[in-house]
């Protein structure tokens, strides 16, 4: 053989190498987020569903837990996807020859991406749905039970499912884009339809982004002081814990002395709400017996960082929104070129890197806030070994459209200059100036708003509670009159 001949077959044997370690790391971290999430689902399923009598719907139910523990490591990875690449990148910046990160590279990142988009689309399309028709399904009728008469019916509901949005899809697309090559594009299933209804389902995330974030920043500071230790002119625990053994001790002697025949107590709730008041007891005490320094310097620390950052993230879209109007460049785009270690994505270089995955992580938390606490997802909210095996489902596809969405919304917004990779950077919306400078816009807005509202009102509360103006014996207006009827009474 020639030399040339040598040379080339070293090439391929590089890259062969190289895939194999690509293939490997990905393993390892898709492996370390699976075992995270089933440790996390395992602590929030209700265990009744597992241990029944009939195998079946135990079975049905592992199987469908298993699908709901790979999507939520789907939605992990998509969170950590946009804060890992920038990390990356400042890595290769600041150590670029080093041996030990040779396997830090563009083509590693950009095969995460494209397995995460690739990942989503699978199980938001087919998994979660399976997932859901899997556990409710019982078989044909007249055919034999087992598990394998439910994948039947699954797959046939699942078909259905997928020649019904198949056809909402290419009716919409007809309707926004009436035209011949978009219409012979949804043809193609792989290439156009797949990614076209996951532009669609990420337009949705990133819509449900924009109204759970603002009210999750302002409901950040109300879920930060429920768990940290408040100082004593803002909280008196001794108070809160002589409420607590009252009503625990009015429950306890309910239960002991159920001589009301006029009342239907039940006891199953009243046994519930006394382990409830033991616990919150048990939390109040521990509070009680925190250091001066954690009561003095934690909770206006913590406060303090929360108005940071949410005080940065609207300045720094509002930056954004002016850069639109005077740049093209600062428009999200996608790029094809994993680039990795040439420029810094941040005026501020490494500094600027590390805030920008702060404000990432600090408005991913404070989407998934404000998406439990909105009045429609409330009830979705997940219970500890409570949580039934549909509203896991439940809970997993919503997490994962957030998610997934997290990506195409940080970039939006300004937050970060790192374009999008793979097909998240192929969403057609995203070229419309004025759907992003909207967005931007609406953001700010409401953002400034919620915080407006929230901190005006806790700090009227907290004062009204600090001067002990909350047990004046103040006249209540909101009482409804009495009716003419009761007066002649």
């Amino acid at each position: 053989m020639e030399a040339a001949d040598y040379e080339v077959l070293s090439v391929r044997e590089q890259l062969f190498h190289e895939r194999v370690r690509e293939c490997i790391i990905s393993t390892l971290l898709f492996a370390t987020l699976y075992i995270l999430c089933h440790i996390a689902l395992t602590h929030f399923k209700k265990p009744a569903e597992f241990t029944t009598v009939d195998d079946e719907d135990a079975t049905v139910n592992k199987i469908a837990l298993e699908l709901c523990t790979f999507t939520l490591a789907v939605a992990l990875g998509a969170v950590l996807l946009l804060p890992f690449s920038i990390i990356s990148n400042e890595v290769l910046l600041s150590l670029p020859r080093n041996y030990y990160i040779q396997w830090l590279n563009g083509s590693l990142i950009h095969g995460l991406w494209n397995l995460v988009f690739l990942f989503s689309n699978l199980s938001l399309i087919f998994l979660m749905p399976f997932a859901y028709f899997f556990t409710e399904s019982e078989g044909f009728a007249g055919s034999r039970k087992g598990v394998l008469g439910r994948v039947y019916e699954t797959v046939v509901m699942l078909i259905l499912l997928t020649l019904l949005v198949l056809g909402m899809v290419w009716v919409a697309s007809a309707i926004v884009d009436n035209n011949k090559a978009s219409r012979e594009s949804l043809y193609d299933f792989w290439e156009y339809y797949l990614p076209y209804l996951y532009s669609c389902i990420s337009f949705l995330g990133v819509l449900l982004l924009l109204v759970c974030t603002p009210l999750g920043l302002a409901r950040m500071f109300s879920v930060t002081g429920k768990l940290l230790v408040k100082p004593r002119l803002l909280e008196d625990l001794e108070e809160q814990l002589y409420c607590s053994a009252f009503e625990e001790a009015a429950l306890t002697r309910r239960i002991c002395n159920p001589t009301s025949c006029w009342l239907h107590l039940d006891m199953e709730l009243l046994h519930r709400q006394v382990l409830a008041l033991q616990t919150q007891r048990v939390l109040l005490e521990k509070r009680r017996k925190a250091s001066a320094w954690q009561r003095n310097l934690g909770y206006p620390l913590a406060m303090l960082c929360l108005l940071v950052l949410t005080g940065l993230s609207v300045l720094i879209v509002a930056i954004h929104i002016l850069e639109l109007l005077i740049d093209e460049a600062a428009m999200p785009r996608g790029m094809q070129d994993a680039s990795l270690g040439q420029v810094s994505f941040s005026k501020l270089g490494s500094f600027g890197a590390v805030i920008q995955v702060v404000l990432i992580f600090y408005l991913m938390i404070s989407s998934v806030v404000g998406f439990y606490s909105s009045p429609l997802f409330r009830g979705l909210r997940p219970r500890w070994h409570d949580t039934a095996m549909t509203q896991i489902i439940g809970n997993c596809v919503c997490l994962l459209v957030l998610s997934s969405a997290l990506p195409v919304f940080s970039r939006t917004l300004g937050l970060t200059r790192f374009d999008l990779l793979g097909d998240f950077g192929r969403f057609n919306w995203l070229g419309n100036f004025y759907i992003v400078f909207l967005y931007n816009a609406a953001f700010a807005g409401l953002t400034t708003l919620c915080l407006v509202k929230t901190f005006t009102a806790a700090v009227r509360a907290e004062l009204i509670r600090a001067f002990g103006l909350d047990r004046l014996p103040l006249p209540v207006s909101g009482f409804p009159r009495a009716s003419r009827k009761t007066q002649h009474q």
